[in-house]
Order: C-alpha cells, then structure tokens, then sequence
C-alpha cells in the first residue's frame, strides 16, 4: 500500500503532465489499468449516477464503500473525488482525511462548494480553515497521502479568476499538494493560474466547451488532467440512445456499435490491452 501511495506522489513530481482517469464502477477501473494508465481517481457524480441518485447525494457509507471497491480492483493508486467531505467544518474537513486514508486511498480531494445552491461557496476564511484542518491531519498520518484543494467558483457562477487565484494560493499555503479549478475554458486562463501556483496543478477535460491535448496543458504548467463525469456521461448517454431507439423506433441497431463480447472480456482476462 506504502508503495501505491509513494508511487502517487511521484507522478506529480516526475515531468510533463499525467492523465488521471475516472472509472466509475470495479469493471471501468480494471479497464483503464488494462489500458496502462498509471492512477485512477473517483467520480462522485459518476458513483452516484451508479447508484442511481443525483450528485452530491450518495450517502458517506456508500461514498466510503464505493472507494473501497475501487481501491481493491487494481495494483493502481486511486485518488477520490470526496466533494466537500462529510461536513462543513474543519473538523469534518480533517475527519473526512483519516477516514478516506483508512480505506487506502493514495489520496483525496476537498472543495469549497458547500452543496447549497443558494450560498455555493464557502466564504473564503472557512475554506482556508478546511483545507488547513484537512493538510494537518495528512500529516499526522504514518504513510504519504496527496491533499488536493479544489475552488468551484467556475462551475457556481463565479467566473473571477483573481478570486480563483487567491484562493488556490491560500489553499496552497495552507499544505494541500495539488490544486484544482474545475471550468476553466481557455489555455490562457490555465497558463496564468498555473503561474500564480508554485505546486502541481490539476485540470479537469471533457466538460462542455474547449478541450486540449496532454502536450498543450503540459506547456500551459498542468500537471494532472482528469476527466470528471465525462466517461461516465459519455456511456450512460450511449445506454440512453439505445433505450430510446427500442423505445421509440422498435429497432436494435445499437447492437451494432456495441464492444464485442471477447474483446470486452478480455479486459478482465489479460488478453485486451491498450
């Protein structure tokens, strides 16, 4: 376990930029090891859509199992996606830390959405707090564990990035390891934030709007690029269209696009590579 979570720190310390993809299920993360990739991250709006309850709503025992699955389906390092954590005070911050380091998790990340529509984001010195709260019990721990501190102000209708800015440079001054700010749509904006920030930087591909390769992100200053929900959506909405096409058409040619039996198989085999 030791060396999942040393070999998690690495990456961000190796150079160039790493994909962080995220499978939402035990058969997905086996796959995406099959493929080669090197760390898996959760999806919590990927977990809930398998639970069949809207994001933020997966109670934190199923939160807790589903990392757990996930943590035992591959030799990789898996980091999970924990919203806000179990609370909104520093202490549930530093809980939520303990609790996710307990089911092996190589790490971890915190935001500062609180889950209310009305009021998204925390005010500014109770996310700090948080993040200070949740680094110190990171490093209480007797093995590593890598602290990512996300500001939501993008996806919440807050599109300022020197508020942005502020934030993550506090959360890094705070000890979180990597730092993340989901929405941004231009190379420019993610090339100024990755200058403001001294540690690794992390940016989410596959929402709507811009998308740009692993070598354009790398020049930008990203260090790790994961992909949220998007696999997720990307299959359930292959799953809708073909319901709809039996419910409104009466006719089965999705079958035609499906992955073959065998090679789908063969992920779980050994026999299907990248």
């Amino acid at each position: 376990m030791s060396d999942k979570r040393t070999a998690f720190r690495l990456l961000h310390e190796a150079p160039g930029a790493f994909i962080i993809p995220n499978p939402w299920d035990v058969g997905t993360a086996r796959i995406l090891a099959a493929m080669g990739f090197q760390a898996l991250a959760t999806t919590s709006a990927g977990m809930a859509f398998s639970l069949g309850v809207a994001e933020g709503k997966a109670p934190r025992e199923d939160t807790l199992a589903h990392c757990r699955a996930l943590v035992s389906a591959t030799p990789l390092p898996v980091s999970a996606d924990l919203e806000k954590g179990f609370g909104d005070s520093p202490e549930s911050a530093a809980e939520t830390i303990r609790a996710a380091a307990d089911l092996g998790l190589a790490g971890c990340s915190l935001e500062d959405h609180t889950g209310n529509r009305d009021h998204p984001i925390y005010d500014f010195s109770l996310a700090v707090e948080r993040i200070a709260a949740a680094a110190e019990a990171r490093s209480a721990l007797a093995h590593d564990f890598v602290l990512t501190a996300r500001c939501e102000n993008f996806l919440w209708g807050r599109p300022d990035l020197d508020d942005t800015i502020k934030r993550l440079q506090a959360f890094e001054a705070a000890g979180a390891d990597v730092l993340y700010a989901p929405g941004l749509k231009d190379l420019e904006t993610i090339r100024i934030l990755c200058e403001a920030i001294s540690k690794p930087v992390n940016v989410v591909m596959g929402l709507p709007g811009a998308t740009f390769s692993v070598d354009e992100l790398a020049a930008a200053g990203v260090k790790r690029i994961s992909v949220g929900s998007a696999l997720a959506r990307l299959a359930y909405g292959a799953f809708v269209s073909a319901a709809r096409e039996m419910s409104t058409e009466k006719t089965f040619h999705f079958a035609e696009r499906a992955m073959g039996f065998a090679e789908l198989e063969g992920f779980f085999t050994g026999a299907t590579k990248a």
